[in-house]
């Protein structure tokens, strides 16, 4: 399989979905960009990577997706540090060229903006954390200013939100320029809560670093874990049981319908709808009280393993799934519909934070805020991969691109996650839930794919020789959809900036890594 218009060396690695990599000089990396553009494919991921070859050299890799799978392509630098700059492709790219560039000092040639972007001063100017047998800096780097671009003309002010905000949330800096309450521009910047996750993931055994994928962010856990398994498994050649993927399968639903759940109420309470936070604030509680009943965490968390996964269900506890499913579905339909007759929410609710079709196309806006502009993409639809290729899932999209047509997408794709999970529980295959995981003896690689509750997850795993981890990257749907908030809120005003932000509900923890 190619990539369309673009013929490239590649070999299709052992995973459930198609994932090819391959190896590429400059002029096939600048080609590939092109040939993605006009196949209309994606831009899903781009990273940084010492190279396994016996030589000090780096390489960097990008990930795209095409209607024929995923391909993982790897530009090796040899002693260069510089590569072709992808931004002007794919806008979003800089600041994942940005975090690439403070991590491992590899820079984008061409690229407009260079401005640090996880370099907060925590290290040296000198010191790039990524780069291997690189001890810890004995003094930290020198904080400065960060250049923020400033809008001029009468009447236009600043005005400065974070990085510590009033609620108990993760932080991150939000520059508005506004002329009275309109918003002229909004610019971010994140990275305050990198934790050295990539490096982390290094140091860990290959067997049980599942656990550290699984606090990417909190609210992910199952996909990331089940993404990181799945890289590891693709690695090792397994094959896991029937039954495994089908629980897995259940377990990412649930998490699924736990954060639409939580973000419905929410939405509702930020637009002054009180009696909306009351009741989803109920029925996620309830539904996350089953999963520590069934699974043995309210997060399901670790529960998803190399192999399968640590917990199973049978009889009774398949019955309660159900029953719980049923009692959702109920409350959800009376709650639709009053939130679609209230008519103050849906004043709210329809055109604020608008992105349209062509912009979310030309973005990359991505998962639950791409489907409702018009981005039909969903990994459980196509390519599909087991058991989700059994059930025909039904995609839910719009096009109007405003808090309405997101909010309308939360509630479509929690009621389709309850009759996937009635239909895991129903159908659930028989035998083990687990498959030994023997690490190959040589240097392998493998991915994982997986549509997560805020879009497309992917984990990518390189291990050396000795079966040891040489780079784990992790990548969230958010570094596709923080840039795209900036757009959203133009053109708006400064109190629906809370409702906006919440209807993309964009993770922190799952980018600053």
């Amino acid at each position: 399989m190619q990539i369309p218009g673009l013929r490239l060396r590649v070999e299709r690695l052992r995973a459930p979905l198609p994932v090819f990599r391959g190896t590429v000089d400059a002029h096939e990396w600048k080609e590939a960009a092109r040939a993605v553009v006009a196949a209309h494919g994606r831009l899903v991921s781009t990273w940084g990577s010492d190279v396994d070859d016996g030589a000090r050299g780096f390489a960097v890799c990008a990930a795209y997706a095409v209607p024929a799978g995923l391909f993982w392509l790897q530009l090796p630098l040899g002693g260069a540090t510089s590569y072709p700059d992808l931004a002007s492709h794919f806008p979003f790219a800089g600041r994942m060229q940005r975090a690439t560039a403070d991590l491992l000092g590899l820079t984008a040639d061409g690229a407009v903006d260079r401005r640090p972007w996880l370099a907060h001063g925590a290290w040296p100017a000198d010191f790039f954390p990524l780069r291997p047998d690189r001890p810890v800096p004995d003094r930290a780097g020198e904080v400065k200013d960060y250049p923020f671009v400033s809008v001029q003309g009468d009447g236009v002010h600043e005005i400065a939100v974070g990085p510590v905000h009033a609620g108990i949330i993760e932080p991150g800096h939000f520059r508005f320029s506004v002329v009275g309450e309109k918003v002229l521009r909004l610019e971010e910047r994140l990275g305050y809560t990198h934790k050295g996750i990539e490096k982390r993931f290094t140091q860990l055994a290959p067997l049980s670093a599942h656990r550290l994928a699984g606090r990417v962010s909190g609210d992910s856990t199952v996909a990331y874990a089940w993404a990181y398994c799945m890289a590891l498994e693709a690695a090792a050649g397994v094959l896991i049981p029937g039954r495994a993927a089908w629980l897995r399968a259940l377990l990412l639903e649930r998490e699924r319908v736990a954060n639409h759940l939580g973000d419905l109420g929410a939405l509702g309470n930020d637009a002054a709808l009180g009696f909306g936070l009351a009741q989803f604030s109920r029925l996620r509680e309830d539904w996350l009280r089953v999963s520590m009943e069934i699974f043995g965490h309210r997060l399901m968390m670790d529960c998803v393993v190399p192999g399968g996964v640590a917990v199973d269900v049978e009889g009774s506890g398949l019955n309660r799934l159900r029953q719980q499913c049923d009692e959702v579905e109920a409350e959800l339909r009376i709650l639709r519909d009053i939130y679609d007759e209230h008519a103050g929410l849906q004043d709210r609710f329809i055109a604020t934070g608008r992105v349209r079709p062509e912009l979310a196309a030309a973005l990359g806006l991505a998962g639950l805020a791409g489907r409702a502009s018009g981005q039909a993409v969903d990994l459980r639809c196509k390519p599909s991969w087991t058991p989700y290729d059994a059930l025909r899932v039904r995609m839910a999209t719009h096009k109007n691109g405003d808090v309405a047509a997101r909010v309308a997408v939360r509630f479509e794709e929690t009621l389709e996650s309850l009759r996937l999970i009635r239909a895991f529980c129903g159908a659930l295959p028989h035998g083990a839930t687990q498959a030994p995981v023997a690490l190959p003896g040589a240097a392998a690689c493998g991915a994982g794919w997986i549509e997560g509750w805020r879009g497309e997850i992917l984990v990518t795993l390189e291990l050396d020789g000795t079966g040891a981890i040489r780079r784990c990257h992790c990548h969230d749907p958010s570094w596709q959809n923080w840039p795209v908030l900036e757009h959203a809120v133009m053109d708006n005003i400064v109190p629906d900036f809370p409702l906006i932000n919440k209807s993309f509900n964009l993770t922190y923890s799952g980018h600053d890594l």
